[in-house]
């Protein structure tokens, strides 16, 4: 598979974008990688990057959204911090990565069993932790205002999880007029998924 250019970037869509990521993940839920050789990448990606997407995703070490999504060098920004959270350093990141580098799509992305939203639930506190896990409490909160549930159950902790991204997809737009724009104007789309640790599958939502 070819390495982006800046001529396949600017010819990209965030519905392609879209496209591209979803036919990723299925490829690797088929284990059936596309051939790439990342050595003929280093070379091509040298002189500059050209990535379509940008995914927001956990810390957890089974969540890797180059591997989930099967793509190779320059093709994706990946930023990547417990619980998927936003924080003014991230936004700035997304602004750089749409407005400077040209990324299509801005992917939130959540995953089932997520330890932040279990320690968000349990309410630990620990060090500069306590602070991270505060962000996903109004995710918690949406979610036991709508119904009783059982908060040690993996329904309702993966219930936290896609509520915490639809926040963070929200904020985005609230915390950066410059990402709001572009969303308004179509040159960029914010999508929302969960992945699977038990199949491997990314849904949207």
């Amino acid at each position: 598979m070819r390495t982006h250019t800046k001529e396949s970037q600017q010819n990209m869509t965030p519905e392609k974008a879209m496209q591209y990521l979803k036919e990723g993940n299925e490829r690797f839920v088929q284990n059936l990688k596309a051939h790439r050789d990342h050595l003929e990448q280093v070379n091509e990606t040298r002189e500059g990057q050209y990535p379509f997407a940008t995914i927001l995703s956990c810390i957890d070490s089974r969540v890797s959204a180059e591997l989930i999504f099967d793509q190779g060098l320059g093709d994706i920004f990946s930023i990547r911090i417990a619980g998927n959270i936003l924080n003014e350093d991230i936004v700035g990141s997304m602004e750089f990565a749409c407005k400077i580098a040209g990324s299509k799509l801005i992917v939130v992305l959540g995953h089932t069993r997520c330890g932040a939203v279990n320690g968000a639930v349990k309410d630990v506190k620990m060090g500069s932790l306590s602070g991270l896990l505060a962000k996903i409490k109004p995710a918690i909160e949406t979610v036991e205002s709508k119904a009783e549930h059982d908060h040690g159950s993996d329904p309702y902790l993966d219930e936290v999880v896609e509520q915490n991204v639809q926040n963070v997809a929200k904020e985005i737009l609230e915390r950066s007029p410059i990402l709001k724009d572009m969303v308004e104007s179509g040159e960029i789309d914010i999508a929302k998924g969960v992945y699977s640790v038990d199949t491997g599958m990314v849904e949207f939502c």
